[in-house]
């Protein structure tokens, strides 16, 4: 067994290997360019929308409350005559990156806390390279991929799109696995 204290190394500069592959997927490769298409008569829907000014969060519309209500004659004619939509409103203005790329940063750390967590307790110091790269990889790959399957399953997202993340998740989860296997601990 091998504890968690003794796998910072390797939490940590697979964290940034992660943080520089997936500035890179996102930046330099365009895979990713059309996941999200424009709105037909965006400038006409975002006049229509200003006015509301709309706080920033996580809206459905249109909206039941309550099983029963998604029941009413009023629920099932406004789904009918739609649209029906999921919706996240931002804060206006030019998005600032930095607090995101921190985040994403500190989750590639508790992803690899967890991955480390579940490989040092099935492996000992030691351990065959090919050993800690399958423990830590597929522990990466459902931190980094699985969850990504609920939003098309419940939320409609487009599946190309969810299947493009998944691939940049098992991208993430190979290059955390490599650095899990380089840096394994040894007595």
């Amino acid at each position: 067994m091998i504890s968690i204290g003794s796998l910072w190394l390797p939490i940590l500069v697979s964290s940034v290997f992660v943080f520089v592959v997936s500035s890179i997927i996102h930046m330099m490769l365009k895979y990713h360019r059309n996941d999200f298409v424009q709105l037909p008569k965006e400038d006409e829907v975002m006049d229509a929308l200003r006015k509301f000014d709309i706080p920033p969060g996580d809206y459905i519309m249109p909206r039941a409350g309550s099983p029963e209500a998604m029941k009413s004659p009023e629920f099932i004619e406004k789904s009918k005559k739609g649209p029906v939509i999921f919706m996240t409103v931002m804060p206006s203005g030019i998005p600032a990156m930095g607090g995101q790329l921190v985040m994403w940063f500190l989750y590639s750390v508790l992803i690899g806390i967890f991955a480390g967590y579940v490989a040092g307790r099935a492996l000992g110091p030691e351990a065959h390279y090919l050993a800690v790269f399958r423990f830590v990889g597929a522990t990466a790959f459902a931190g980094y991929s699985l969850a990504l399957l609920q939003n098309s399953i419940w939320y409609k997202r487009n599946w190309v799109a969810t299947l493009k993340s998944m691939f940049d998740g098992l991208v993430y989860a190979l290059v955390t696995a490599g650095t899990f296997g380089w840096l394994w601990p040894t007595l």
